[in-house]
């Protein structure tokens, strides 16, 4: 079943499963969530400081896919990759494979992957928690400036694109554009440690850090399903998921530390008790 057809798609559904996951982990009305946000912007040195130095690294990362190109300087550690985990990835997708699982597991890769970045934040400003909201600006950060230098010097590359024979590249099926419309986002030969892994895997372990109870179910469901896609869609080797969960654990710990070195963020990462 076909779900996306562009990168425009995929972005109205990431707003609306945005203002979604903001509604039911805060149990506030999202606007609310968008007015907190702002405000906190202007209140808070810290967690505007966070959140700009997290912006511009998701621009370099942008432009990360260029450079590489010029720089051509990657080792391809994709052959002793495959030869260690053999047909992993190709068992899994056989086990496994259905038209709706399909569909599901596209919108939790393209969708609530982005989604739940943006709403964490969201959700930590409008109940109280800044402390949280710049302990998740600076574990996201640190997840991409830890992953760039392997993306830059270390080619491991998808499996589906090394191993086309035994493993198909699932994604077409909901996102027949994926490789003319997201490509760009997201290099071929950059797949060790999966992002995708890591930086959902530090958002539901910065949930719960926090008494919201529907916020923790959401990320590590959701957590779950993003790590599952990366093997059902044929993307990821599983040397990949177990870096991400590495450097999520890493990411995590590091971005509550840098976050407590502001004593009125400390205050701020206090429980907040949230309905449901």
């Amino acid at each position: 079943m076909i779900l996306f057809q562009t990168m425009q798609s995929v972005i109205l559904w990431s707003v609306a499963a945005t203002i979604l996951l903001v509604w039911i982990g805060s149990g506030r009305n999202p606007l609310y969530a968008v007015q907190s946000f702002i405000k906190t912007l202007f209140q808070s040195k810290r967690f505007t400081i966070s959140f700009i130095m997290l912006v511009l690294i998701l621009l370099v990362n942008k432009y990360e896919l260029q450079f590489e190109e010029w720089l051509n300087a990657g080792f391809d550690l994709t052959p002793f990759i495959h030869q260690l985990e053999g047909q992993f990835v190709y068992h899994f997708q056989n086990v496994f494979e259905t038209p709706v699982l399909t569909s599901i597991l596209s919108v939790f890769y393209l969708v609530v992957f982005q989604a739940l970045i943006v709403s964490s934040l969201m959700i930590y400003v409008s109940t109280d928690q800044q402390g949280l909201a710049t302990a998740t600006c600076y574990a996201i950060m640190l997840n991409y400036l830890i992953a760039l230098p392997f993306y830059l010097f270390v080619q491991v590359n998808e499996v589906w694109s090394y191993a086309p024979a035994s493993v198909e590249f699932l994604m077409l099926h909901a996102f027949p554009t994926f490789e003319e419309q997201y490509r760009g986002f997201s290099g071929i030969d950059n797949c060790f440690p999966s992002l995708h892994t890591s930086i959902s895997v530090t958002v539901a372990m910065l949930a719960f850090k926090s008494n919201t109870k529907s916020w923790k179910i959401i990320t590590g469901i959701s957590a779950f399903c993003i790590v599952f896609s990366i093997f059902y869609f044929g993307i990821h080797w599983l040397s990949d998921m177990i870096a991400g969960v590495a450097l999520a654990a890493f990411a995590s710990w590091a971005g509550m530390k840098l976050a407590k070195m502001d004593s009125r963020d400390q205050v701020s990462i206090r429980p907040y008790q949230a309905k449901g």
